[in-house]
């Protein structure tokens, strides 16, 4: 394997996984030196304008509380680490074909910038993963964002039932952390898949 592409590959992203982390607690409200508070109501939870799913509220705050005792920079720097880890896994896996479904997840063999478990979405079971919510956000057109992260969540969570071993089980915070905008063009994975050729693989 050729291993210079992955050299000046990992540096950068270190620092871009870093940042994308801590822009995804951001938009959650919390920063190293302030707490948005989350205000629950009925069926929902809040944060600032935001709305969530009410069970937010306690992941949040677990959350808080990670940072409290490790502190804000480690916790960022923790979850970017394991977000690079499982992406760079998945890649490997991708390619060799050791993923069950036998479709890519982080890139398309046949789309530039396309994501294959997208288009066969309908076709694959992941733990934890809706089909009735994956059948109505593929009809919808556009929540591609929202079905992606959807079933990256799920493929992880179907790494750890394999492989309890390789993948430890992903917690509600470290999900809370899953950066945003996977699907677009100048996005962290795809970076990954454009930066490292698949030869070098």
């Amino acid at each position: 394997m050729n291993t210079n592409k992955l050299k000046t590959y990992a540096p950068k992203a270190r620092t871009d996984f870093i940042a994308a982390v801590t822009a995804r607690a951001e938009a959650i409200g919390l920063t190293a030196d302030h707490v948005e508070p989350v205000v629950a109501s009925g069926d929902v939870a809040m944060v600032r304008e935001t709305v969530h799913e009410y069970e937010f509220a306690g992941v949040r705050t677990k959350l808080e509380e990670r940072i409290q005792q490790q502190g804000f920079a480690q916790v960022m720097e923790a979850m970017a680490y394991t977000w690079f880890n499982r992406f760079m896994a998945i890649r490997f896996m991708e390619l060799q074909g050791y993923l069950d479904h036998g479709r890519r997840v982080l890139s398309h063999p046949d789309k530039e910038a396309g994501f294959e478990i997208l288009d066969a979405c309908t076709e694959i079971e992941l733990p934890g993963v809706d089909q009735d919510r994956v059948v109505e956000l593929k009809l919808d057109g556009g929540k591609d964002g929202e079905l992606y992260r959807m079933l990256l969540l799920g493929q992880c969570h179907a790494l750890h039932e394999a492989m309890p071993f390789l993948f430890e089980p992903l917690d509600d915070e470290t999900e809370l952390l899953l950066p945003d905008n996977l699907t677009r063009t100048d996005s962290l994975i795809r970076r990954l898949v454009d930066d490292i050729p698949e030869s070098d693989w």
